[in-house]
């Protein structure tokens, strides 16, 4: 062994440690009573995604309910609040935590392009779910046909990654029937259309602008004014339109490496503006296609 390496210490491959990490997210869960899903990479089905794609982190859906009790559950376990619920993403679904062994855990209190009521949606999901035995521990996973929307869903947000068996025209026929099924139930048409690519026909709908932005780019402000459109009733737009002028705490102290001071979030607080205008000046100097 070369001098100065610590025989002790072994590399464990993230797919590894992924694997320990629902695991371990499970037994919080099961210690309080706390319902949870496993979504995403380990926990797909080889049926959807022959070549398993571990991903890089731990993703679970809790039961909106239990959320609180969660959240609580793991800080007192060592798992550390790394982006918050607000700040995670324009769809405000999930939060991430990091753990020292486990590494990055996302917890969804909803999935983006469910516009079901939450807790409505995760009875749903929750009722025709199955498990998967995962480092040893029972962990309930959705059934195949709502992996398969969840997965068509995800890669509504990442065009690179759209074309996921889950959604391709050669799925077999029954099963898209019942992804399809669960289209309607969970009221996700919109997001559905952004993965296979027929968006346009939803122009009317509020979350329209969210979508296409989300699906195929867009400015900052642009996503803003989008996630604005995209909000349920009025109370919920006036919250969005007053958050989008603040700072991302959360993402300044990832670039920064540490909490941000006060100076420093002000100083954020008035580029905001000039790299908004900048965004736009850029957008009038290459226009696409009218929205």
């Amino acid at each position: 062994m070369p001098t100065g390496v610590d025989e002790s210490q072994v590399s464990v491959p993230l797919s590894v440690r992924l694997r320990f990490g629902h695991a371990a997210v499970q037994v919080v869960a099961d210690e309080i009573g706390v319902d949870v899903l496993h979504i995403k990479g380990a926990t797909v089905d080889p049926s959807l995604r022959p070549v398993e794609r571990s991903g890089t982190d731990v993703d679970v859906m809790v039961r909106p309910q239990h959320v609180v009790r969660l959240d609580g559950a793991l800080r007192q376990r060592g798992w550390m609040l790394y982006s918050t619920f607000e700040y995670g993403s324009p769809f405000g679904h999930a939060q991430t935590y990091q753990h020292e062994s486990w590494g990055f855990l996302d917890i969804h209190r909803f999935f983006p392009g469910i516009r079901a009521e939450p807790a409505v949606a995760f009875d749903r999901l929750w009722r025709d779910r199955g498990s998967s035995q995962i480092a040893g521990i029972t962990c309930p996973v959705p059934s195949i046909p709502a992996q398969g929307l969840l997965l068509a869903l995800n890669s509504a947000r990442a065009a690179k990654r759209r074309g996921d068996r889950a959604v391709d025209a050669d799925s077999n026929a029954e099963r898209r029937a019942q992804i399809e099924a669960l289209v309607v139930d969970l009221d996700a048409s919109v997001a559905f259309a952004a993965a296979n690519g027929t968006l346009e026909r939803f122009r009317s709908e509020r979350d329209y602008r969210l979508w296409r932005v989300v699906s195929q780019g867009g400015s900052r402000s642009e996503e803003w004014w989008a996630r604005v459109r995209a909000a349920p009733n009025l109370a919920a737009a006036l919250r969005v339109a007053a958050r989008a002028p603040l700072v991302n705490v959360d993402s300044l102290a990832h670039r920064l490496g540490r909490r941000p001071t006060r100076r420093e979030i002000v100083i954020e607080f008035f580029n905001r503006p000039v790299r908004a205008l900048g965004e736009a000046r850029r957008g009038f100097r290459n226009p696409r296609v009218s929205r």
